[in-house]
């Protein structure tokens, strides 16, 4: 049922008394960061499933190679960027730019792949440049979003799961070579069977399914969720001159990215603008400053970028696959 859901919900009781993200500040300025890692390690990884989030300000990183090691030393390995969905550049190793859209765009809140069959349980975002004019990145508490969504449509998505839909035509978004990483078809194939996405080529290219849970438990914890890039691949969460261009380019089966109930039933646009105004009314902001970290618990945290001027530069890592810490 489609009910006119325009109104921002209120946020639980007692929500804001805990801060997005919990900051953690050098004891002085210009602090190597490494011995405060290893003495407070635990300590840092309990704030981070407490609050979703945790800010290292006024440390010295010691540059790429120095964020590296921030994040070998609190999660281990950093992880490769598979299946994407956005264009980035490899810095150094496993060491990424964020999402590579022009500065005037927003990007909306969303937790890391979460549309794949696995995903990084943390982030890292390092501050090398902060921009000259906003360009942060707003923070949301996936607990707080549940709690938010009208229960109705919650059940809805909790009885029927949600599906995207990708069409890689030529010119609009990343290229199915470089979403999966190869040229081979047949590899890109084995991919999908591996990660319970059915795939079909078409006449103008690759057409992908993948039915996902939107509500997860997180592996820890054992807090609900609201964890899933139902709101984010959903057409109508582009900017709105994209969005009515699109619908004219395309039938609704040929969106470049679309999302859907996981039987394959449309989602009303008014739904999916609720889940926007609960995603934004658990929104938190904090300004960059140079050779910040910010470590995020990628399934308590959803995370966006604001648009900005002048020449910022976050570099992203990811960490611990979500397979492995279920097994752990």
């Amino acid at each position: 049922m489609s009910t006119s859901r325009t109104t921002v919900p209120p946020l639980p009781s007692g929500s804001a008394e805990k801060p997005l993200p919990f900051v953690l500040t050098a004891g002085t300025p210009g602090e190597p960061v490494g011995g405060r890692l290893v003495a407070e390690r635990t300590a840092i990884r309990a704030r981070l499933r407490e609050h979703g989030a945790v800010l290292l300000r006024g440390f010295d990183i010691g540059g790429v190679d120095g964020f590296d090691a921030v994040v070998r030393a609190l999660s281990g390995a950093p992880l490769d960027y598979a299946e994407r969905s956005s264009p980035r550049s490899t810095i150094k190793g496993q060491v990424y730019t964020s999402t590579d859209y022009p500065p005037a765009e927003e990007i909306f809140l969303h937790n890391e792949n979460s549309y794949q069959a696995d995903w990084p349980m943390t982030l890292y975002f390092y501050c090398l440049r902060p921009s000259a004019t906003l360009g942060a990145t707003p923070l949301a508490d996936t607990r707080l979003v549940h709690q938010c969504i009208d229960p109705a449509v919650r059940d809805e998505f909790t009885a029927r799961g949600w599906m995207v839909v990708r069409n890689f035509h030529e010119g609009f978004g990343v290229p199915w070579q470089q979403a999966f990483n190869t040229d081979d078809r047949d590899e890109a194939a084995r991919y999908c069977a591996r990660s319970g996405i059915d795939v079909e080529w078409t006449g103008s290219g690759l057409r992908t399914r993948a039915r996902r849970d939107a509500v997860h438990r997180h592996p820890d914890t054992g807090e609900l969720l609201w964890f899933n890039h139902v709101t984010f691949f959903h057409v109508t969460t582009l900017a709105e001159e994209v969005c009515v261009g699109l619908r004219e380019l395309f039938d609704e089966t040929d969106l470049p990215t679309n999302t859907y109930y996981g039987d394959g039933g449309r989602i009303p646009d008014d739904v999916v603008a609720h889940l926007r105004d609960c995603y934004r009314a658990a929104q938190r902001r904090f300004d960059w400053q140079r050779d910040d970290v910010l470590v995020v618990d990628n399934m308590l945290a959803a995370h966006a970028r604001e648009p900005f001027t002048g020449d910022r530069k976050i570099a992203v890592a990811m960490a611990e696959p979500y397979r492995a810490a279920v097994r752990a």
